[in-house]
């Protein structure tokens, strides 16, 4: 027999059925299911760390934690909620009928619950209702945005500041949100609607990208504090949430950057982290540290695609101002990125003080 997952079947499970709909078809690539024949023990069988697992077929005798047995009846009662989670599991078990089980990462679960309750609609400071649902923002609360994405290190005890901060700003087709050599001031997600990133190169705009629902913008500028280095306009009407560079620094900036000390930096690339010198191929050329990937910071969207994220980097530039930007594009996107503390500059001065 085979089992297929749809979002009925995750609506009756405890704490799925609290994310809703949208939430629900977001999670359901994510699920997999197993299948075990009658007489299996399925928590000897496979290893099931840091999987939530939920009974949704068949009937299973277990043997639970606490030293209770009992009988669990797919899709009812007891077996709504996880049979096995943050690696508890029962202490034996046995397939009175063949079974079918279901698995989500724990992390990933708990991200989406946490963010989904602290994002519902409650009371204002007056007591008044704030009728503002940021679970409807399906850009914003894309699995891949809270996991891997832009918010996945943010610490729980910023995200409610965090979508307190956020101003919703309405755009319209053709209308420039930021500009080349302007200076930065707010960092955007997309809420819904498609930009265009665009750089003037001997005078004649080229673009470089298009940036669509859940993409964020405007933290290179923030990051490295320097002008903007592209312009961005709207293809299409749209509506954006911007948060401040204050708000920013403080509730998004701190979380992502991971500093390391060069004595740090190179313990990790021993271990097999890779370098990368965000710097302009010419000054990589020059001094560039050996075994060092080089990618231009103006490169790093793009080329991020062909990192590999099983893989720590360390992003480096001679005063770490460029790099620091490099990093947190790479955080935001997922990757196990650091930034080595001070550059090269700082590096060296350590390295020629123990001469």
């Amino acid at each position: 027999m085979t089992d297929t997952v749809d979002v009925d079947l995750l609506a009756r499970l405890q704490p799925l059925m609290w994310l809703g709909s949208e939430g629900l078809r977001e999670v359901l690539p994510l699920c997999r299911m197993h299948a075990f024949t009658r007489g299996a023990d399925p928590f000897r069988a496979a290893d099931w760390s840091g999987q939530v697992v939920y009974l949704v077929r068949g009937q299973l005798w277990v043997k639970l934690p606490e030293g209770a047995a009992r009988v669990l009846v797919g899709g009812h009662e007891l077996g709504m909620n996880p049979v096995a989670r943050g690696g508890m599991v029962p202490l034996a078990s046995k397939a009175i009928t063949d079974v079918g089980l279901l698995s989500l990462k724990e992390d990933t679960l708990d991200i989406l619950v946490t963010w989904n309750q602290l994002a519902t609609p409650g009371e204002s400071a007056q007591g008044s209702p704030d009728q503002t649902d940021w679970r409807m923002m399906s850009g914003m609360f894309a699995v891949d945005n809270l996991t891997v994405g832009a918010f996945a290190s943010l610490p729980p005890a910023n995200i409610q500041a965090l979508l307190a901060r956020f101003n919703r700003v309405p755009v319209k087709r053709g209308q420039v949100i930021i500009k080349q050599g302007d200076p930065g001031d707010y960092y955007y997600l997309i809420e819904s609607g498609r930009c265009k990133v665009s750089r003037l190169v001997a005078g004649s705009p080229v673009q470089l990208a298009e940036l669509k629902e859940g993409d964020a913008f405007g933290e290179e500028a923030l990051v490295a504090d320097t002008v903007r280095n592209a312009t961005v306009t709207m293809s299409t009407d749209g509506m954006l949430l911007g948060l401040s560079k204050q708000d920013f620094n403080q509730l998004l900036r701190a979380p992502m950057l991971h500093k390391v000390a060069g004595d740090e930096a190179e313990r990790r690339v021993a271990a097999g982290a890779i370098w990368i010198d965000v710097r302009f191929p010419a000054e990589y050329q020059t001094d560039g540290y050996p075994g060092a990937i080089n990618i231009p910071l103006n490169d790093i969207r793009q080329a991020s695609a062909a990192l590999d994220s099983a893989k720590e980097y360390i992003v480096y530039c001679q005063t770490g101002r460029r790099s620091s930007a490099a990093a947190f594009l790479l955080s935001q996107r997922g990757f196990h990125a650091f930034l080595l503390d001070g550059g090269m500059r700082a590096r060296a001065g350590v390295m020629e003080s123990v001469k």
